[in-house]
């Protein structure tokens, strides 16, 4: 299961390299929202700094869509899917591959993100061990789940737009978990982080459980 999870890996992560994406256009794209959301509220900084953890995770969902949408997007022609399905690669090894790829983009756009956040938003980072957990736990999560309802909307029409709609109300709980450990992280809020972090570490580790154990019958009916 792992030697095809990292088989899988590396294949999404070369053609991400080559392809150039990632950093061509996610990136960007991001970096842009949060200038946006910075230039919306710089009239109050006292606001923006306060919200600022929030708006850091809404920046990183919307390019976690783009990186999984982009995850099954690149296998959608020249049958490159049925190719995979049939390869006799192990199913829950196929899930651990594609989440762990769309993970290692997140965190480096993460890091990114995050020295943006703490130059615009005007934020301390008081627990930086805190951050890296949460961020961690939290990318696993979106991660995980976006591949399993990326396999699901792969295989129809609408994938683009129903992607979003599945995985929104799935992912409420990590963002909002991720959000209130970030605020006591960036000093924001006097209150406890890690609470929260435990509430994340149990989404997470759910979201992986059913992706492995769910992911090579889904690949299959989709």
């Amino acid at each position: 299961m792992f030697r095809d999870a990292l088989l899988v890996a590396g294949k999404d992560l070369r053609i991400e390299m080559k392809s150039k994406v990632a950093t061509n256009q996610v990136l960007p794209f991001s970096f842009l929202v949060l200038v946006m959301f910075a230039f919306a509220l710089d009239a109050d900084r006292g606001l923006l700094s306060g919200v600022a953890a929030g708006l850091f995770w809404v920046t990183v969902l919307f390019s976690g869509l783009l990186a999984i949408a982009r995850s099954f997007a690149i296998e959608a022609g020249d049958d490159a899917r049925d190719a995979l399905r049939l390869s006799g690669l192990d199913g829950a090894g196929i899930f651990l591959g594609k989440a762990g790829a769309v993970a290692v983009q997140l965190l480096a756009l993460e890091v990114v993100l995050a020295v943006g956040a703490v130059v615009l938003y005007d934020v301390s980072l008081r627990g930086a061990g805190l951050l890296v957990v949460t961020c961690l736990l939290a990318t696993g999560g979106i991660a995980a789940a976006g591949t399993i309802y990326g396999a699901v909307a792969a295989g129809l029409r609408v994938r683009e737009t129903l992607l979003p709609l599945l995985l929104l109300p799935v992912l409420a709980p990590v963002l909002l978990a991720a959000a209130r450990a970030s605020e006591a992280a960036l000093d924001v809020t006097t209150a406890d982080g890690w609470p929260w972090v435990r509430l994340l570490a149990v989404f997470t580790a759910a979201y992986v459980a059913f992706g492995v154990v769910a992911f090579g019958p889904l690949l299959e009916e989709s």
